[in-house]
């Protein structure tokens, strides 16, 4: 069998062990995926996945960082971030969120990991433009405009904040969420 089939397959058998939870068959295999063919992220990222889920945080950082140094996308960038957040390294966590959504605007882990991150370190300012840039690519997004509207409110600007509510409730006129926010804005 070739190399890349067995890569493959081992990826495949990996994730869906991984995805009925049961860990060390999911961990075996992306080790055989990993062996077979070294020059790929996922099987990093599945064995990132069963670090976090076995509360080994220090080894989940590694391999996403590892996953990263082959392809550096928002996943493990993402992940990194998560993992820094658990770890206390709120700095470092923010930064690579950024990267994430420089990667994928629509990452909702790096949104909302960030938008988290910004209201501890003070800087909701910086998450305004990566919710603008989610909503140019997806503008029927309510949560994305929900929270755009909510940083808006924190920074003072409660004007902008309640053009974005108010085109939530022409969308949804029963979401109660925009509502409530509305009326904290007036």
């Amino acid at each position: 069998m070739s190399t890349n089939l067995d890569y493959e397959i081992n990826k495949e058998l990996g994730e869906c062990y991984l995805f009925m939870g049961e860990l060390d068959k999911a961990e075996d295999y992306y080790k055989k995926a990993i062996g077979s063919n070294g020059v790929h992220a996922d099987p990093y990222l599945g064995m990132a996945t069963i670090a976090v889920q076995r509360g080994e945080l220090d080894k989940a950082l590694t391999l996403y960082q590892k996953a990263a140094s082959i392809e550096e996308s928002d996943k493990p960038l993402a992940g990194m971030a998560l993992v820094e957040m658990e770890i206390g390294r709120e700095e470092a966590a923010f930064e690579h969120m950024v990267k994430a959504l420089e990667k994928n605007p629509e990452n909702m882990v790096a949104i909302f990991g960030l938008i988290r991150l910004a209201h501890t370190l003070g800087r909701l300012d910086t998450v305004v433009p990566h919710l603008e840039n989610y909503l140019q690519l997806d503008p029927m997004k309510n949560e994305i405009r929900y929270s755009l509207a909510g940083c808006l409110i924190c920074l003072g600007r409660n004007a902008e904040a309640k053009n974005h509510l108010a085109r939530i409730l022409e969308n949804d006129p029963d979401n109660a969420q925009a509502k409530e926010l509305m009326s904290q804005a007036a």
